[in-house]
């Protein structure tokens, strides 16, 4: 060696240094990617529909009460008579939804959006308390045509017709939910309900749904039971609610979620959101599926490049190790170059993964680089069998990398063995080496 220890390591260091910047501008590709991706899957979404919500059905009795009180005017006791409007809301006592999914891609360019169609049926029973349950001052009421509102988040998803039946008799739906807190959805107004006698009746329809992302149900029924089929094989169970019983393989999932009122409280969620106007915590006491695809490719990228650093440094540490132990010297071009193929790594993935998905474009990229690599080291080191050695150790790296970015929930433990193991085979081969003789200058 002709330069000193120090500034040697000096040299390394800054050599890395430079290297973050290809590193940071190609962390800054991967967001530029992901937020172009991202913006496709809106337009996809905007032209077909976002994720969808299925809420009710609620039985609505909008109702006008007169109110009435004496006051002192000028001497004299007048009666004054307001107007107070509302709504009553009522749940059903039972809630059953039986849905198939069917999953299918639409492409925009080199990216893709997954669509779900749902059809299935919806079902149950609603029993209506005598006098709609006001025990007091009911002659004081006056009660509009009662109705029932089925909330669907993005009606643009709706595939066919509503028709309710209502025992026997058959009633079309109609457009809107006549609820300013509801935006989307639909209505059917309820014939034969006077609200003076206690009544009970059954409900049902068929729902053909369209939407993008994920499907939320909110199980509105005393007792409610929703199953769930599809032919997703990864799907993400969300909302407040995990399913009783779950079946995934390879093609598809079923789902069982079953619900009551002591689960969910719904009874309160209503009352808060007729009397208060609070009506989030209503829409969001759901349960649902995501249908999104796991396997990101951006984020894969991201997890990846934040390991570059690492890999470089222990490449050049490689480098280091045969000019102390080898008597050879490696000039700092050679190491540059090595380093920018190994920052070329990062883009060839990400370029590749947004073609053929990431494991195939991981794998192709690895090579390239493997291969680049321990041909230029074979001359570089002047042995053919350093070059491949080294080569090969460079592969295990990429190996280690995959299993790290493959297993999350293991990459912390993992990540911690491997910089812990090599610095012990570091120590291990540099246990008998004279570091004062290689500090003093040739």
């Amino acid at each position: 060696m002709n330069k000193t220890l120090g500034f040697k390591l000096g040299m390394i260091a800054m050599l890395m240094l430079l290297l973050l910047i290809p590193l940071l501008l190609i962390n800054g590709l991967i967001d530029e990617r992901q937020a172009m991706r991202d913006g496709v899957l809106r337009d996809i979404a905007q032209s077909t529909s976002f994720d969808q919500q299925l809420t009710g059905p609620l039985l609505v009795v909008p109702y006008r009460k007169y109110q009435r009180r004496w006051i002192e005017k000028d001497g004299e006791r007048t009666q004054e008579t307001s107007t107070i409007a509302g709504h009553l809301y009522f749940l059903p006592e039972t809630f059953d939804a039986d849905l198939g999914v069917d999953t299918e891609l639409r492409a925009r360019g080199i990216y893709q959006a997954r669509l779900f169609h749902t059809k299935g049926r919806i079902s149950g029973r609603f029993k209506l308390p005598a006098h709609w349950g006001i025990d007091k001052d009911f002659d004081d009421y006056r009660f509009d045509k009662p109705f029932l509102v089925v909330g669907i988040s993005d009606i643009r998803g709706i595939e066919s017709g509503l028709e309710l039946s209502m025992d026997e008799q058959k009633v079309p739906f109609e457009p809107g939910t006549q609820l300013d807190w509801m935006r989307g959805g639909v209505h059917a107004s309820l014939p034969g309900l006077d609200g003076l006698q206690a009544r009970a009746f059954s409900y049902g329809f068929d729902l053909a749904l369209q939407g993008t992302g994920q499907l939320h149900v909110v199980p509105v029924g005393r007792t409610s039971s929703v199953d769930m089929r599809a032919n997703w094989p990864h799907p993400s169970f969300v909302g407040n609610y995990l399913p009783n019983r779950r079946d995934i393989d390879a093609q598809g999932f079923s789902a069982h979620w079953q619900t009551s009122f002591f689960a969910t409280n719904l009874e309160d969620a209503i009352r808060q959101c007729a009397n208060a106007g609070q009506c989030a915590d209503f829409s969001e006491r759901s349960f649902g599926v995501s249908f999104i695809d796991p396997v990101d490719q951006y984020l894969k990228s991201e997890r990846a490049i934040k390991y570059a650093l690492l890999f470089i440094a222990l490449t050049f540490a490689g480098f280091f190790l045969f000019e102390v132990m080898k008597n050879l010297s490696v000039h700092p071009v050679q190491y540059i170059l090595v380093g920018v193929a190994l920052a070329f790594f990062y883009l060839l993935l990400l370029s590749l993964s947004e073609h053929i998905g990431f494991g195939l474009a991981y794998g192709l990229s690895a090579s390239a680089c493997v291969l680049l690599i321990g041909f230029y080291l074979s001359h570089v080191l002047r042995s053919l069998g350093r070059g491949v050695g080294f080569a090969a150790g460079l592969a295990a790296l990429y190996a280690l990398l995959y299993g790290l970015l493959s297993a999350e929930d293991y990459a912390l433990l993992m990540g911690s063995l491997l910089c812990f193991g090599l610095l012990g085979v570091f120590m291990v081969l540099t246990r008998r080496l004279d570091w004062a003789r290689v500090g003093r200058a040739a």
